[in-house]
């Protein structure tokens, strides 16, 4: 561990920038074993410390929620997703689809403590004025409401007055308090450059009294979430990388994971799990035809360019930093918001119109089209099993593959003396408030803030571990963490994990697994460990009344073995 001391109050307080990609797979960077060029996101890994062991929500709102109030999404408002919460959980408290108000928000405090709060990119934690950023602590705020858009604003059917397949909205984009229709969006927006020319906007005009604040900056992207769209020339520097299929990649990946050291040797991947249903996307490669497999590997090639595009953005970012002095006292975060998007959209839970008429009706999907403005496409499971590899299925679920996601850490203060080294700590995004808040300075207010009743976070500062040699891992082997979206269940304690995923994604049974031997989550020990699986189930119950998850017992597989 690195021997830094925690900044006294005579020094300096840190800025921060936290940079959140959307639906990024674990291993679609270069410095987490990718072949996609991401130069700049392997600098910051270069400079800092990745973590192998993090996790986040199975999806996306969730993880938002998390990272801004420190406490589980179930507390923070987001127990389901807006766009699915279901008529058994209308009303409970934690699921009103936005970030309510029994929690405190992280630029709500840092904003009151003299920080300089601003964010562009992605919300998707409520859509209605009382609800924008503006009202949860910022200063300046750019964002896309919902949780998905074209990523070049273009958007047809509002101007025709239909709703789009996703949840209605009134609004896509909103400046502060101002709503931005998407034919008002500049003629050359593309969701990733626009949302960091914004950003630099917001840092290049501050004020001489606002430069003498430090500064959290939020930069939340949309990218590379569907539908898959990115500028020609970063598509066209892939045309051809994917043309052996989303199983070559994904032992391509495997290999390089553990050359890297990001996985042990000969660790055994979990296999690809697809929808039983006749699909394109969901067959193996030898069974696609020709044209199928062209068409296939383009949405491939896209997704890279999308991620390409996000890292050149990145790194505008960091030059700007490094041109004002500001670099090497701001915490930099980078972090996926969950696994890889794995599922059929048609069957997405969120999706309330009929995908195909939709794109039918709005879209050209030919394969030349592809990427474009006017393309709307998804790349499917095997392509998503590559990037979450070798864990278990991929975004909505609580397996490892939806819920353990990359994190890179640099602060060069804290992480100088372990520039490029791997930590294998467990930890949770709910650990990013409270870490957040003591290398500030600040207190969290408790149980009242500004005359409201409010719920403790119930993450853990990082900052002992970072300081302190002889602390071996963030969290102590007795720390418990649960997880529920879509009745998909998991608790964790130590190396062991319990999950239940209900069919047919899963056998609709609790299921254990000791991840220090299996991270790939292969080996059910349900029926050699029986004591141990009642253990965890009994910490589930413990911890879904805690949280307040909705829903019966028997629904949900509460306490539930089977034989």
């Amino acid at each position: 561990m690195a021997e830094n001391s925690t900044p006294s109050s005579s020094e300096t307080r840190p800025n921060f920038l936290v940079i959140v990609a959307d639906d990024l797979g674990f291993s679609d960077v270069g410095t987490f074993g990718g072949e996609i060029k991401t130069p700049h996101i392997d600098g910051l890994a270069r400079d800092g410390i990745r973590f192998t062991d993090f996790h986040a929500a199975a999806a996306c709102s969730p993880t938002r929620s998390m990272l801004l109030s420190g406490t589980d999404n179930h507390v923070a408002g987001l127990g389901a997703m807006s766009e699915s919460i279901r008529e058994f959980q209308k009303g409970q408290p934690g699921y009103e689809g936005y970030l309510n108000d029994a929690v405190v928000a992280l630029p709500e405090l840092l904003h009151d403590a003299g920080y300089l709060t601003l964010m562009s990119g992605k919300w998707h934690l409520g859509l209605t004025p009382d609800r924008y950023p503006s009202r949860r602590g910022f200063d300046r705020s750019f964002t896309l409401l919902p949780g998905a858009a074209n990523h070049y604003g273009w958007e047809p059917q509002v101007e025709e007055k239909m709703p789009g397949f996703l949840a209605r909205n009134s609004s896509f984009y909103v400046e502060d308090d101002t709503i931005i229709a998407p034919a008002d969006l500049p003629a050359n927006f593309y969701s990733s450059e626009s949302f960091v020319t914004k950003l630099l906007q917001y840092m290049e005009e501050r004020n001489d009294k606002q430069r003498q604040q430090p500064f959290f900056a939020y930069l939340p992207f949309s990218a590379p979430h569907w539908p898959l769209q990115a500028p020609e020339a970063d598509c066209l520097d892939y045309r051809g990388v994917y043309d052996d299929g989303p199983e070559a990649l994904r032992q391509r990946r495997l290999a390089r994971q553990e050359e890297l050291g990001l996985i042990p040797p000969n660790t055994r991947p979990h296999d690809v799990i697809t929808p039983a249903v006749d699909r394109p996307l969901t067959k193996g490669w030898e069974a696609l035809t020709e044209v199928e497999q062209k068409f296939s590997s383009r949405t491939m090639e896209t997704f890279a360019g999308m991620v390409q595009n996000m890292d050149r953005q990145i790194g505008r970012v960091i030059s700007y930093l490094k041109s004002t002095g500001e670099f090497d006292n701001t915490v930099v975060l980078f972090m996926s918001d969950n696994g890889a998007e794995g599922l059929l959209l048609e069957a997405y839970p969120v999706v309330t119109e009929n995908i195909f008429d939709y794109i039918e009706r709005y879209y050209d999907n030919s394969l030349d089209n592809v990427g474009r403005f006017n393309s709307y496409v998804w790349y499917g499971p095997r392509w998503a099993s590559a990037a979450t590899a070798p864990s278990r299925l991929y975004k909505s679920f609580s397996s490892e593959g939806g819920i353990r996601v990359p994190f890179i850490l640099r602060y060069p203060k804290l992480t100088s003396s372990r520039s490029g080294q791997v930590d294998t700590s467990f930890a949770t995004v709910m650990d990013v408030m409270p870490t957040f808040l003591e290398l500030a300075g600040v207190q969290h207010p408790g149980n009242t803030y500004r005359g409201r009743r409010i719920m403790p976070m119930r993450g853990k500062s990082w900052l002992s571990y970072l300081t302190d040699p002889r602390q071996r891992h963030i969290h102590d082997e007795e720390t418990v963490v649960g997880w529920e979206l879509f009745d998909r269940q998991a608790l964790r304690k130590g190396r062991w994990k319990a999950v239940m995923i209900p069919e047919p994604y899963g056998p609709g049974k609790w299921q254990l697994y000791d991840l220090s031997s299996d991270p790939g989550e292969t080996e059910d020990l349900a029926a050699q460990e029986r004591d141990k699986l009642q253990e965890l189930l009994k910490h589930w119950d413990e911890y879904a009344k805690e949280v307040g998850v909705a829903g019966a017992a028997p629904q949900y597989g509460v306490l539930q073995v089977a034989d």
